[in-house]
């Protein structure tokens, strides 16, 4: 069975049930495992963000999303040698992958035309069923169940170990110029790791966020995680919130609780490393309750 990935969490659900020597393209963002990098690109951006800031990346976006109502290109030369018998998409985010009709366009001109797996999760048990329907789809229903047991058992385990704790007040910016909150599985896997993100949007799109709002909301932990961003990326956006007004009187500014975070490894990528997000903002929330035994560019703290 060809496989053939436009989506990088999907790319990871895959190599994670050994079906990497099956993976015949990815996207170009497609960089875990490392064996995920030798594969043909089928998927690129079709603009240039390199060098831009955060605000300027939002502002471009916009606009080729408004102007081509596209962000990406997807190589048909690439995809017809792929010859898949399965497309891994979504149809959750223009800004995260090819969605909806730019996909579809690009499989019609395949024959035989591929099975589709639509990817479009707004929680974690959305994404375990995506791991599981994987694993019907390419014959690894045992390795699939079990991995997908292993993401919702952390998140229950990580309940059950946190109920009784106080629960900070959170906030996870997933942008920070403009700033938007969280959505989707995110909010779920802060209220595992024994916290509270009264600004977020529990299974539903992230929503721009006025700062003003976020000063009233006062967070005592305020977690910068970028949407698309590892940690470097991320630690240079949080140091642009140091320009808000009002910046210093933030609860979790004058407690040293600002931390930048690997988001696309642990947070905005609805793939199996969701369980190691959780556990990673367990750590953050509770440091004296749960280590953190993961990489150590996982996360770090913001100078403010």
């Amino acid at each position: 069975m060809n496989l053939v990935s436009f989506l990088p969490a999907a790319t990871e659900m895959a190599f994670a049930l050994d079906l990497g020597s099956q993976v015949r393209a990815v996207s170009h963002e497609c960089d875990y495992p490392a064996e995920a990098r030798q594969k043909p690109v089928v998927v690129r951006l079709a603009v240039d963000l390199t060098g831009l800031s955060p605000r300027e990346i939002d502002a471009r976006v916009s606009r080729q999303l408004h102007d081509q109502g596209t962000l990406y290109h997807i190589d048909e030369a690439v995809l017809r040698e792929a010859s898949p018998d399965v497309v891994m998409t979504q149809n959750l985010c223009q800004v995260c992958a090819p969605s909806g009709n730019e996909a579809s366009r690009a499989l019609a001109l395949l024959r035989p035309p591929p099975e589709v797996l639509w990817m479009t999760p707004h929680s974690v048990s959305g994404i375990a069923d995506n791991i599981r329907e994987l694993g019907a789809t390419a014959d690894r229903e045992t390795r699939a169940a079990s991995l997908a047991e292993s993401v919702e058992g952390t998140m229950t385990r990580l309940t059950r170990e946190s109920r009784g704790l106080p629960r900070p007040r959170v906030f996870c910016l997933e942008w920070v110029e403009p700033i938007f909150g969280a959505g989707h599985w995110v909010p779920e896997m802060v209220e595992a790791a024994g916290g509270v993100d009264s600004l977020a949007r529990r299974g539903s799109d992230s929503v721009r966020i006025p700062w003003e709002q976020v000063r009233r909301y006062d967070p005592e932990v305020l977690i910068v995680s970028p949407c698309g961003y590892h940690l470097g990326p991320a630690r240079a956006a949080a140091e642009k919130l140091l320009l808000e007004p009002g910046w210093e009187t933030l609860s979790a500014v004058r407690n040293g609780r600002v931390y930048a975070v690997d988001a696309d490894s642990y947070l905005s990528r609805p793939g199996p490393r969701i369980a190691d997000g959780a556990r990673l903002l367990a750590h953050l929330l509770h440091p004296d309750e749960f280590d953190w035994t993961g990489p150590g560019d996982a996360f770090a703290a913001v100078s403010t």
